[in-house]
């Protein structure tokens, strides 16, 4: 069996982990159409206190943000921005640009449609492309939000589990009111918990791999 020191993912892994720890992070963070999209501005703001953001809007979330409700210095693309900035061959697409910029990737609310497209692997808007054309190796968390009948249903039982697979990380959703008055384990989870579980996350399995970490 090959060493560590000669695995070229190992050695790719050990890279990243030394540059990350001379920079900021870089958090790529997403919104689908749910209605806690209203929140997205303020997660954001929350990881901007800690690291580089850029971030990724659905047509659908859209609906329910605006774009003042986004902090300053955090640049905003659309599935227009995808191929609107291609105009040739050679030129960069936006998709693989942004993954692989990014350290690590946050869809927050993460709405049952795309839920179901990830799992399925479609890649129809900007975000699913950039999903599609992950390196897996890099932290992926999603914080689900949608109605209780959907989220109780089979199909989504079986696309968490399928996501988990690929190495995604769930933020549970939490016991609210819905939209329809009823009480369900389907809102997504407080931004501050969001924020709190991916820099944990990121201090302990990333920094301290780091060259120099303790």
């Amino acid at each position: 069996m090959a060493s560590s020191a000669s695995d070229p993912a190992s050695a790719k892994g050990k890279a990243v982990c030394e540059f990350a720890a001379q920079r900021k992070p870089r958090i790529l963070l997403a919104a689908c159409g749910c209605v806690t999209a209203v929140k997205f501005g303020y997660i954001c703001s929350c990881f901007s206190c800690w690291a580089e953001v850029k971030a990724v809007v659905t047509r659908a979330s859209m609906r329910f943000m605006g774009r003042l409700s986004m902090p300053l210095g955090v640049p905003v693309y659309t599935d227009d921005h995808d191929w609107g900035t291609w105009k040739k061959l050679g030129d960069g697409m936006l998709h693989i640009e942004l993954s692989r910029w990014a350290d690590i990737m946050v869809i927050a609310p993460l709405s049952a449609n795309t839920l179901g497209k990830i799992e399925a692997g479609l890649c129809d808007n900007l975000l699913t492309c950039i999903v599609r054309a992950w390196d897996y190796s890099k932290p992926f968390f999603v914080a689900p939000s949608m109605n209780h009948l959907m989220w109780e249903n089979c199909f989504t039982e079986k696309q968490v589990m399928s996501i988990d697979e690929l190495g995604i990380s769930l933020i549970p959703p939490v016991i609210t009111r819905s939209a329809c008055g009823k009480q369900a384990d389907c809102a997504m989870a407080e931004p501050s918990t969001i924020y709190s579980t991916v820099r944990l996350f990121y201090e302990i399995h990333v920094l301290k791999k780091a060259p120099g970490m303790v």
